[in-house]
């Protein structure tokens, strides 16, 4: 038959009884915290403004709407900064890329920097 150890923390034998480092409790600096700042905050999950919108199609024509999803260097922004479902992620980079190509939306920002 085989004894069976267990291990603390450190990867040491759990030494049981004993107060130390290792012991299980929370640490002698206080009560425990998880991510240093005292406060639990998760983020809220992102909604699609297309589907909260209803919109049925992404029309390339609508600069105002269409300046939200491109960053400050001209690129497209991704889905998981804008919070857009997949389908109308895939329809707004093409009426991105098509704004683009009728010069209505920059490629780049060198008109920004003056280049």
């Amino acid at each position: 038959m085989q004894q069976r150890r267990d291990f603390n923390s450190q990867g040491g034998p759990s030494q049981s009884g004993q107060g130390g480092p290792g012991a299980g409790g929370p640490p002698a600096g206080g009560p425990e915290r998880r991510g240093g700042r005292g406060r639990d905050f998760r983020s809220r999950r992102k909604v699609c403004a297309f589907c909260v919108d209803h919109v049925r199609e992404i029309d390339y024509k609508d600069v105002s709407r269409l300046r939200r999803y491109l960053s400050d260097r001209g690129k497209i922004e991704p889905r998981r900064k804008t919070g857009t479902c997949a389908k109308h992620q895939r329809r707004l980079s093409v009426a991105l890329k098509n704004a683009r190509h009728m010069a209505l939306m920059p490629y780049t920002a060198a008109h920004i920097r003056g280049a």
